[in-house]
């Protein structure tokens, strides 16, 4: 049987989570998973295309090194935040009454209803994908996909749910793989494909709610009827809680994250025997720091009981909260922090659950694939295998096999061969940079090629200051832990998306125009 080789990548605001999968049939087999840690990228947009390739290069490197490859395309995720939904409707008149409506009739319709869709501004904005919600026959309404087809009518009515976000996103993301040489053969929109990989059917038939806690956005995706119906993202994650850890604390960054890690939880008042406890932080020449462990569960649980207000609140605009009785699935690498789950029950009502990648695979001897982190990956790697994408690489000889055994034979004597004219290695071809790289449709050669070039970041170059108009700094945001607000979340996330970054996250950056505001800083001396 033929197998396919399909190599996923999920851009997140603090990871790059690579799988590849061997695909034989229906089968999958992951044999690689690895995490690397991001750079230029915020709210899970690539933000700096030059900084987010490195990271992106480094990943790719490291597998084809580990499984002896060359990895020619790709699938990835599209943005999760500022995404917009609205629903498109299509038309088809049937000539054939008598023959009854195909899959294939449904897919032409969903394309159709695209193509009509009125987008507002065409350069600025582009279609991430549709679900579909309904369809209408000459006798009946509201009808699945599944119930639709199969019937007679002369004419079918289509409503979809469609998805419509930033265009300068997706040429960021092509911009990227375009530097490294490699091809992008799909674009999955996340939300709905995280959940074939940690979704019942039957959640998704009675209702149910996914929220996955990423680094930069935690998204909420609703189902009621085995249908998406609702999405909703926040531009809050993980990262802000650990900003928030390094303030409070004056800590690095990393740091921060580490302590997050290791003794991070919810609800101060249920840490038992670490409510009195206290982490000791020494530097070389300077006295230690003592943070009690009580102290930084109420910066944690201040942050998530923001969040979880602002899911609540998407939950209630959303018509659906009566609709959710399977309850909610956290997933993503935020659904780790201890009491997450009981503190999101104790504030919503709803039975909660964490949403571990469910076993339609195999992976022997492959370590964190069955993390919250790797839902995204395994899901994109489900969507390929449905979808029959080509393989991304041809099979090499030291990729592992599945085990099996037969009899040893009898040792053959070695003929010896005679030697033959060395084949030509075919050079490859260079690609315009404007261009964004085609997925291969047929295998590839195995003949050699030349390596990839290594990119490295330059450094700016010293400009002549210019005047410029002083734009008025925002106010900073109080850094103590806060009690969480209902009200005002459009304006504060838009102040808080248009303002900020430095020196070196403007380098490289893709945009319009730009400001700057230039102010004397004074640093610390304990620094």
């Amino acid at each position: 049987m033929e197998q396919r080789y399909i190599a996923a990548i999920d851009l997140g605001t603090s990871k790059i989570a690579l799988a590849i999968a061997r695909i034989t049939g229906d089968n999958i087999e992951v044999i690689y998973y690895n995490e690397t840690e991001s750079d230029g990228i915020k709210n899970s947009t690539v933000s700096n295309p030059m900084k987010a390739s490195l990271p992106i290069q480094k990943a790719i490197c490291q597998a084809e090194d580990e499984l002896k490859i060359k990895i020619r395309q790709v699938v990835v995720g599209l943005p999760r935040f500022s995404v917009m939904q609205q629903i498109a409707e299509g038309e088809i008149d049937r000539h054939d009454t008598s023959d009854y409506i195909r899959y294939e009739e449904i897919e032409m319709l969903k394309e159709i209803a695209l193509q009509q869709f009125p987008i507002e501004d065409e350069k600025r904005q582009v279609i991430y994908g549709a679900v579909a919600q309904s369809f209408s026959t000459d006798d009946e309404i509201q009808l699945s996909e599944n119930d639709v087809v199969g019937t007679l009518s002369s004419k079918v009515i289509g409503n979809f749910k469609a998805f419509i976000g930033n265009r300068s996103s997706v040429t960021a993301l092509d911009n990227v793989f375009n530097r490294l040489g490699i091809a992008i053969a799909k674009k999955y929109f996340l939300p709905d494909i995280t959940a074939k990989a940690v979704l019942s059917e039957e959640e998704k038939e009675n209702g149910v709610a996914l929220i996955d806690f990423g680094a930069g956005v935690t998204s909420v995706t609703l189902y009621s009827n085995g249908i998406m119906r609702h999405y909703y993202s926040i531009p809050f994650g993980g990262s802000n809680i650990t900003r928030d850890i390094r303030i409070e604390a004056s800590i690095s960054q990393q740091l921060a994250e580490n302590i997050k890690l290791a003794y991070g939880a919810c609800i101060p008042d249920r840490l038992a025997n670490l409510e009195e406890k206290k982490i000791q932080i020494r530097y070389d020449d300077a006295p230690f720091k003592e943070i009690p462990v009580k102290y930084l569960s109420q910066i944690i649980d201040a942050r998530e009981r923001e969040i979880i207000d602002a899911i609540l609140f998407s939950i209630q605009e959303s018509n659906l909260k009566d609709e959710i009785r399977s309850g909610i699935v956290i997933t993503g690498g935020g659904a780790n922090m201890a009491n997450l789950s009981n503190l999101l029950k104790e504030m919503s009502g709803y039975n909660v659950r964490i949403g571990y990648p469910k076993h339609r695979f195999s992976s022997e001897g492959v370590s964190g694939i069955f993390d919250c982190s790797a839902v995204s990956a395994i899901g994109m790697i489900l969507a390929s295998r449905d979808d029959r994408l080509g393989s991304c690489f041809n099979a090499p000889a030291t990729v592992p096999m599945p085990w099996s055994y037969s009899e040893p034979a009898a040792p053959a004597p070695v003929p010896v061969a005679e030697p033959q004219p060395e084949t030509p290695s075919i050079p490859e071809q260079a690609i315009p940079e404007p261009e964004v790289l085609q997925p291969v449709a047929e295998p590839i050669s195995s003949a050699p090629v030349a390596e990839r070039p290594v990119y490295e970041q330059p450094q700016p170059v010293p400009q002549q200051p210019q005047p410029v108009p002083q734009q008025p700094r925002p106010e900073p945001a109080s850094t103590a832990p806060r009690q969480p607000k209902n009200q005002g979340w459009k304006i504060i996330w838009r102040k808080i998306n248009k303002v900020g970054s430095n020196v070196a996250d403007a380098i490289g950056a893709g945009v319009d125009r730009f400001y700057i505001s230039v102010t004397e800083e004074v640093k610390d001396p304990k620094e």
